[in-house]
């Protein structure tokens, strides 16, 4: 795993550690070879082709799974964001809350489902499916 990723998990509490630690090896387990990993605005994200997929990070209710195209993959479990976006994320407050099975599939769908937010600037602010 990315340094800087086991240094962001190693300040949390302990419990939100042990949420980050079992997120992150799970992704790494789970994503393919063609994905890249870094601290991205402060907080762990996976990429594929510079496109982020994934990330978790630490907010006051927990901690914030986030698929960027989630939306897209239709799973109630997943709350949408903004609306500006297609994100969608759940919350954590222990490990156990964890459901892998449903963690695999999300995963399985962020490879298979992505709206390009690498290209978002240039494009003023448009998403466009890939």
């Amino acid at each position: 795993m990315n340094k800087d990723i086991t240094d962001y998990n190693a300040k949390q509490t302990e419990t939100d550690k042990d949420i980050c630690d079992l997120l992150a090896q799970e992704i790494n387990k789970n994503l393919t070879k063609q994905t890249e990993n870094k601290i991205w605005h402060g907080h762990p994200v996976w990429f594929i082709d510079g496109n982020p997929i994934v990330g978790y990070s630490k907010q006051k209710a927990g901690i914030r799974l986030m698929f960027w195209s989630g939306v897209s993959f239709s799973e109630p479990d997943l709350t949408p964001g903004t609306g500006k976006f297609k994100d969608a994320s759940i919350t954590y407050t222990t490990p156990d809350k964890v459901n892998t099975e449903d963690l695999h599939r999300w995963l399985e769908k962020s490879v298979k489902i992505q709206w390009d937010y690498k290209n978002i600037v240039k494009k003023r602010g448009q998403l466009d499916r890939l």
